[in-house]
């Protein structure tokens, strides 16, 4: 008898920053081995092979469910997106494939640049046993919102301690 297989899960979460533009959150994401800096959940994240900033790089995190070895597929700058999958873990996640995008806002500021930016986490993955759905897709979009408010909260010190807010 043939193993029914079950569909992907897709899903999406979006932050929005009001105080920040794409170049300012840009190197957040962009430094690929700083989750432990970005989310409670991850105690520690390094990299394992490859070179920062260029895909094929692997990066290594423990964290509250476990651990989980990650590859950078894409990253541009310019665009400020990047790829990554999960090559191994020990917590069910299986052919995970995420797409982080900073995007700007339509809003302008008084010197014409944008004056806020979205973060959008989109993903494909296997169903992962025990969980719905709508449950992966709220961990996603909490863990987002928090890595979003952390990152403004790291511009805003940043900004104070150079007398610029």
């Amino acid at each position: 008898m043939a193993e029914e297989t079950q569909p992907k899960w897709k899903g999406k979460a979006m932050a929005v920053l009001k105080r920040s533009t794409p170049d300012q959150i840009w190197p957040f994401l962009e430094e690929f081995c700083n989750l432990d800096r970005l989310l409670p959940d991850i105690h520690t994240c390094y990299r394992v092979e490859g070179s920062p900033g260029q895909p094929g790089l692997v990066r290594h995190c423990i964290g509250k469910f476990g651990w989980v070895n990650e590859k950078l597929l894409t990253i541009d700058p310019t665009n400020w997106s990047l790829s990554y999958q999960v090559l191994e873990n020990n917590f069910g996640l299986n052919n995970y494939v995420a797409t982080l995008k900073v995007l700007p806002t339509a809003k302008l500021g008084d010197d014409g640049k944008p004056a806020g930016c979205e973060i959008e986490w989109s993903f494909i993955t296997d169903p992962v046993q025990g969980m719905k759905l709508e449950d992966f897709v709220s961990y996603i979009d909490n863990s987002l919102q928090f890595m979003a408010n952390k990152m403004e909260d790291a511009l805003n010190a940043q900004m104070q301690r150079f007398g610029m807010s």
